[in-house]
């Protein structure tokens, strides 16, 4: 199970919890899971979000690999200028 930490704006559409786990072994997979296990995350996800994995990458790819055990946050999307 990966545990995904979320931002505050994300935790009342995930039950109010802080972390929640899915079982993913891709960004794709894990953000399509999300929005399938807590429907009212899916318009933020589709508006864009940021996914940091293992405190140090940020996954710029759908296709990026997670770890069983990886540590994940769900950002709110940076945008560069």
């Amino acid at each position: 199970m990966v545990a995904v930490n979320l931002w505050s704006g994300l935790r009342p559409f995930a039950d109010g919890q802080q972390v929640v786990e899915v079982e993913a072994s891709t960004v794709g997979e894990l953000l399509a899971k999300l929005e399938r296990k807590y429907p009212g995350l899916a318009d933020p996800i589709e508006a864009g979000v940021s996914v940091a994995v293992d405190g140090k990458i940020i996954a710029q790819s759908l296709t990026a690999e997670i770890k069983p055990d990886s540590e994940v946050y769900l950002l709110q999307r940076i945008k560069g200028g």
